[in-house]
């Protein structure tokens, strides 16, 4: 369902999001959890996947989630983007040209709409069906109140939700980052809430760098072309396939993301 992209190839999506080696590390990272799960729950999934995706609500502070609109091209589904913020929607909007413009066949094809909302944990005049619904850096923003309403939300918009939100066990990320976070088991509780008969859970996004890590404009660029950055791109590639083997308490204390997934056979 989902080709199996290499760091360097997704770098320049990073790049027209503002972002670097380590949001391309994300991207690589959460999709090789979403191509297993995937590849699991496809025979218990609709025959007949309404083909849209919603994009429901855009992270709170850093980049834009150009990989999931890199999802909705190679699903072939038009994609939605929802936000109550139309500063973020318009990045969104110039990061997607950018990355088109730079990029054309990885996003090619890609059918885009925005919509302005006032509240993005209900969602108020977004109407469905999807065959997706999909957020990063969305669900902290919420109160802990709020948060299972959204997720009850998606599952009525949506049959497959996908879930993706700061790992509140790695306190050196959240306090660095200044975001709030979720841990585990209040994901699997809004999970186990909304009812999906096909529910996961656990971490991922673990690169082998310190958190806040930056580069130069020039370092970033070189990054695209230079031979060792191609090397190096191919070592954190394989890394990222390793996540899963971690310990337990490594991942618990180090990922920087907690997710949470769910299908209903609907």
């Amino acid at each position: 369902m989902l080709t199996n992209h290499a760091i360097k190839s997704l770098y320049p999506l990073a790049l027209a999001e503002g972002e670097g080696v380590g949001t391309a590390y994300e991207y690589v990272a959460k999709r090789h959890v979403l191509r297993r799960w995937l590849g699991q729950v496809r025979s218990q999934l609709p025959r007949n996947l309404p083909g849209r995706v919603l994009i429901a609500g855009l992270p709170e502070i850093y980049g834009t989630s150009l990989d999931y609109l890199l999802l909705a091209a190679e699903l072939g589904w038009p994609a939605l983007v929802v936000d109550d913020r139309p500063a973020f929607l318009a990045k969104t909007e110039q990061a997607a040209a950018a990355a088109q413009a730079q990029t054309p066949n990885l996003l090619a094809g890609l059918q885009l709409q925005f919509q302005q909302v006032a509240n993005v944990a209900h969602l108020p005049g977004v109407d469905g069906p999807f065959g997706l619904a999909i957020c990063n850096e969305v669900l902290q923003r919420f109160p802990a109140g709020e948060r299972p309403t959204y997720v009850q939300r998606l599952s009525q918009l949506a049959p497959i939700v996908t879930l993706f939100a700061p790992n509140a066990g790695n306190a050196a990320h959240t306090n660095l980052s200044g975001l709030a976070g979720l841990h585990l088991p209040e994901m699997q509780t809004l999970l186990a809430g909304a009812g999906g008969q096909n529910r996961a859970s656990g971490y991922c996004d673990m690169p082998p760098f310190p958190p806040g890590t930056t580069r130069s404009e020039s370092q970033r660029a070189q990054a695209s072309s230079g031979r060792v950055e191609a090397l190096a791109m191919w070592g954190l590639g394989w890394y990222a396939r390793g996540e899963r083997w971690f310990p337990a308490g490594l991942r618990r204390r180090q990922a920087h993301i907690v997710y949470g997934l769910m299908a209903s056979s609907r």
